[in-house]
């Protein structure tokens, strides 16, 4: 599974704890930025950066962090196929996967921990979709308001 992840400046801390917290659980993760802490950037760059990866298919699932996630959540959600939510609890993060086929995590670094953040995306990225019928038709229907 490949996984791509990036922050603005309010998450630059707590992604590189991901970062390094993934690879040594045998993650494959690819950091997106910010490479160095800029107190001036825009979290929207590094939301499109992680969907654009998503929306391509050259990534498996993505993870954003910005102040509150909802920004990024916002900017991530304007990409064709990207099921991007904030979750900040471990129930919202696998059911969106399992129920929803959510491909991006967004977090708030502002508002959790590093240990909660740790085990939301656990749960996120041990989490399959359910392929269930009634899940794939409920994608279907929102699948089609990428095409207006």
């Amino acid at each position: 599974m490949k996984i791509v992840i990036a922050s603005d400046h309010a998450g630059y801390e707590m992604k590189n704890d991901l970062v390094r917290w993934l690879k040594e659980n045998s993650f494959e993760v690819e950091d997106l930025g910010n490479k160095e802490y800029d107190s001036k950037d825009d979290y929207p760059v590094f939301a499109a950066a992680v969907s654009t990866r998503i929306s391509n298919k050259t990534a498996d699932k993505g993870i954003i962090l910005c102040g509150s996630g909802v920004g990024a959540c916002i900017a991530a959600n304007k990409f064709v196929g990207v099921r991007a939510s904030v979750c900040h609890d471990i129930y919202s993060a696998k059911q969106g996967v399992d129920h929803d086929d959510m491909n991006v995590l967004c977090l708030g670094a502002r508002i959790i921990g590093i240990a909660l953040a740790k085990e939301l995306v656990s749960g996120f990225v041990n989490t399959q979709f359910s392929n269930e019928e009634r899940h794939l038709r409920r994608l279907e229907k929102v699948a089609e308001f990428e095409k207006h």
